[in-house]
């Protein structure tokens, strides 16, 4: 009875603990003086972002902001852009982190002004500081802008892509969840979750911000129904 209790608990642990997990207040970063104000979950492609705002930094307002996704394929890439003129990727000021040709994790910026091929330019907004992890199937791009003016918020777009040829990101897939992969970032939102830093941890249990998607949610509402099933079957089997 004792090794079947023991199954049991193992089991529910392994169901519960991965949705847990896929929170961005559960999320570390591998340089140690890594920390951000505020975090989010990001409503599509398994994204999210973690963000500090200084609206009085001179001699401009600044955003710092660690974009985590995973790339559509191991050989792909993630981007994550501000746009200053509209809601959607034409006019995105991006930032798109890819493997180059010797393997390094890069970042590199993107006016979208077409829907053509893309080329490497310069943006709207100074880069003051920029780079990139892939880690686990999962990139991360690390990177400060400094803003024309202080902002209540901005239009936000991020996106996931399957291949680079010749250093030139591919197109992206046109599925459901690619052509929504924007929104409003609030920048000084109450409602945000603040970001953790690796030294201190909590349970992912914090407040995060409206723009939230419900998927963790789903994950987690699964894993406890599983949770119930093996109760009943803990009962019927087990005779507690």
């Amino acid at each position: 009875m004792a090794a079947f209790c023991f199954l049991f608990i193992a089991t529910v642990a392994l169901l519960i603990s991965p949705a847990l997990s896929l929170t961005c207040t559960s999320q570390t970063f591998s340089q140690r003086n890594t920390t951000f104000a505020n975090c989010l979950d990001l409503p599509t492609l398994k994204a999210f972002l973690h963000w500090t705002y200084s609206p009085t930094a001179r001699p401009n307002p600044t955003l710092s902001i660690a974009f985590i996704a995973p790339p559509a394929k191991p050989d792909g890439w993630v981007a994550w852009a501000l746009n200053p003129t509209g809601s959607g990727m034409l006019g995105a000021q991006s930032l798109i982190a890819f493997k180059d040709t010797n393997g390094s994790i890069v970042v590199k910026t993107y006016n979208i002004s077409s829907y053509g091929p893309i080329s490497e330019s310069k943006i709207s907004y100074d880069v003051l500081s920029k780079r990139a992890e892939y880690s686990g199937g999962v990139m991360t791009i690390f990177a400060t802008l400094a803003l024309p003016a202080a902002e209540a918020e901005v239009n936000q777009v991020w996106q996931v892509g399957a291949a680079v040829n010749n250093g030139v990101p591919a197109k992206h897939a046109f599925a459901p969840e690619n052509l929504s992969s924007k929104n409003t970032l609030q920048l000084m939102s109450d409602a945000a979750a603040p970001s953790i830093s690796p030294a201190s941890a909590p349970s992912p249990a914090g407040r995060q911000s409206g723009n939230v998607t419900g998927g963790s949610s789903r994950i987690l509402g699964s894993a406890l129904g599983l949770y119930g099933v093996l109760v009943l079957l803990g009962v019927t089997y087990f005779g507690f």
